[in-house]
């Protein structure tokens, strides 16, 4: 794959180049004496209209190569002030998404200004400011200068707590054992490198004792209560809250029914995996009516514009929002009048167990965790929020698998 740096110019000298190549095969085609005495066969037929299809998406890509003017993006938003925001290509690289192949972005608002690059994501959780970038890695968890450097001891243990049994971190604590200074855990535990390796590989099929569905029948249900928004409105955009490593965010992509999805977490890390899976899939590194963004935010601030999104997904995901109010009235802020909400959460009782293995309520998981104590409870949040009561629709699966539906 070719990954050398090529100008603007250069581009449109190669686009000529590809035009002037397909006239004068058509010129030569169209003067070829067998085409005067025989029809071609079905085959030829054949043939040629998928040459034509794969010349045409080549012309596409490289117009979208030669696109660096900024772009007034539809939906993203600077997240303090809701105003719209400018993305700016920074670099241009020859083929896509691919290997070696990377593109900077600039996103400005009036008021401020953030980043990112097409092989990892869009940092709107901060602004860049004097000192500081914002950062498009997991290893840009820190982007203030003036914070205190974490040891190597405690970046060890923060990786490390989430995979100590609560009731042994615990007794860790009680015995005086360090188990993280700056580990907070509703805020850490997905922040953690080792869970975002993990969460497809084992973490996800737990939920199943719970009563989930699994993640193929989950987004089918989804995309089922989403078919009468996202079928009003074109071009229609969904957006996967809280998307981890992009288990749900995939299989909406892949399903060609949305002409936008927006994978959306407050983990650096998580997004880097679910990058990392999509640039190993051909089938999304390929896409060619659906456009896929991977965006860092919080949930309580989301940087979208108000009722710019026809579908909001938020699996297995608000039992790890700190701020339950403020992100059930964004979440009815930037969906459109008749958009959609659909999420799957827990009641309490899935995490009692392990409560009283701490001995308590005030134990590691309770301080991870929201504990929804029942439908009416979150009924009663999702109408804060802005929905009407009728328009909200709750059921439970299994032994405390919430499922959630909401209607603007």
């Amino acid at each position: 794959m070719i990954t050398m740096t090529m100008t603007a110019a250069a581009l449109t000298l190669v686009l000529v180049l590809l035009l002037a190549s397909s006239q004068l095969s058509t010129a030569f085609v169209a003067r070829d004496p067998s085409t005067l005495v025989a029809k071609p066969t079905r085959l030829q037929a054949t043939t040629t209209a998928s040459a034509k299809e794969e010349l045409a998406e080549q012309k596409r890509k490289l117009f979208q190569l030669l696109r660096t003017e900024p772009v007034t993006d539809a939906v993203l938003a600077d997240p303090i002030t809701k105003e719209g925001v400018i993305i700016t290509s920074k670099t241009t690289m020859l083929g896509g998404q691919g290997a070696g192949s990377r593109i900077k972005y600039q996103i400005k608002s009036p008021s401020n200004t953030f980043a990112g690059t097409s092989d990892s994501f869009l940092n709107l959780l901060e602004p860049i400011t004097n000192g500081s970038s914002s950062g498009s890695s997991s290893s840009n968890m820190i982007d203030d200068e003036s914070t205190e450097p974490e040891s190597a001891t405690d970046a060890i243990i923060r990786n490390l707590t989430p995979f100590i049994p609560p009731p042994l971190r615990s007794a860790m604590a009680t015995a005086g054992l360090p188990v993280g200074t700056n580990y907070i855990p509703m805020r850490d535990l997905f922040t953690s490198p080792a869970v975002s390796l993990a969460y497809e590989r084992g973490w996800r099929q737990g939920f199943q004792q719970a009563g989930f569905p699994g993640p193929d029948k989950e987004a089918a249900m989804a995309m089922e209560y989403f078919q009468a928004a996202v079928s009003k409105s074109k071009p229609n955009v969904l957006v996967d809250m809280s998307c981890a490593t992009g288990l749900f965010t995939r299989r909406f992509a892949k399903s060609g029914k949305y002409d936008r999805v927006l994978g959306c977490d407050y983990s650096a890390s998580m997004l880097d995996e679910a990058r990392r899976r999509i640039q190993t899939d051909e089938t999304l590194r390929n896409l060619k009516n659906t456009q896929l963004d991977l965006v860092r935010l919080d949930v309580g601030q989301i940087p979208m514009q108000t009722s710019s999104v026809d579908a909001l997904n938020a699996g297995a995901a608000m039992h790890c929002w700190p701020e339950l109010p403020q992100a059930a009235a964004e979440i009815y802020r930037v969906l459109k009048p008749g958009g959609r909400y659909f999420a799957t959460t827990f009641l309490s009782a899935y995490f009692s167990v392990l409560q009283q293995s701490e001995g308590g309520a005030s134990g590691p998981s309770r301080q991870a965790f929201q504990y929804f104590e029942s439908m009416e409870q979150l009924r009663s949040l999702m109408e804060s929020g802005g929905f009407e009561r009728e328009k909200i629709q709750i059921e439970v699966l299994g032994n405390a698998c919430v499922v959630i539906r909401c209607e603007k």
